[in-house]
């Protein structure tokens, strides 16, 4: 079985856009349409031919290009069933545990939700890759727009059920930010303070801190790490739930 390729570009102004191409079939797939022309200028970069768009949510910066694309490229596109009515242009609604094929490749979709009411991931099990849209960030979380925080931890905790070395691609270079936020609520957080290190050293040289990886995320991400007494000391919560732990962090975030 051949190996996915992945093509990570630049699209908008902090969004990550992907394609995911199987080279035995040529079948080559978008993650979300955060900005058409960046996904024109990979595919002519990589004289790939779109066949397929794999929709996470529907937010603008990842369903914004579906229609121009489809109209163009005549691809298919794959979305969340929860949020059917909003994906534009969706052929195919995939909830929990369906399988989407690209070629020769499968990837099994995981329920992500609690930034949007019906988020989706695709993990890419042969290949130990998972695109997480906007669930999962470098040491951080999206904000909950439409979901509670029972549903976003929920999610979380699938996404840290994985093997620890799964690569993680997120659609947002947020990483510097979210280090300093971090570092607030688990300041003694020996692999935290490294990593913030390093991404500070990057972000000067302009280089990119995504993708990142699942055992990465556990050490140092602090809403995947709601058994940590550090953390749990610093917001004054120690003898509470998971979900306690994680709803104080992810509210403390949205006001720093």
């Amino acid at each position: 079985m051949s190996k996915l390729q992945i093509h990570q570009f630049e699209a908008l102004s902090d969004n990550y856009g992907y394609l995911v191409h199987d080279p035995e079939s040529g079948s080559t797939a978008a993650i979300d349409t955060p900005e058409v022309s960046a996904i024109e200028a990979a595919l002519a970069e990589k004289g790939w031919t779109l066949t397929h768009i794999f929709n996470t949510h529907h937010h603008a910066d990842h369903a914004g290009g579906n229609l121009a694309l489809k109209e163009k490229y005549g691809c298919i596109i794959v979305g969340p069933k929860g949020e059917e009515k909003l994906i534009p242009g969706i052929d195919r609604a995939v909830g929990q545990d369906d399988i989407v094929e690209l070629g020769f490749a499968k990837a099994r979709v995981i329920d992500v939700p609690g930034h949007t009411r019906g988020h989706i991931a695709y993990y890419f099990g042969d290949d130990d890759v998972v695109f997480v849209g906007d669930t999962l960030f470098a040491l951080g979380c999206g904000r909950l727009f439409e979901g509670t925080p029972q549903q976003m931890w929920t999610s979380l905790s699938k996404l840290m059920a994985l093997p620890d070395d799964t690569t993680v691609y997120c659609a947002h270079e947020y990483t510097q930010s979210n280090a300093r936020f971090a570092l607030s609520v688990e300041p003694h957080n020996a692999a935290l303070i490294a990593r913030s290190k390093d991404i500070d050293e990057k972000r000067a040289r302009g280089a990119w801190t995504v993708p990142t990886s699942i055992g990465l995320e556990k050490a140092t991400n602090p809403f995947l790490r709601a058994a940590s007494n550090d953390l749990r000391a610093t917001i004054g919560l120690v003898g509470a739930a998971d979900v306690d732990v994680f709803a104080e962090t992810r509210a403390r975030k949205d006001k720093f």
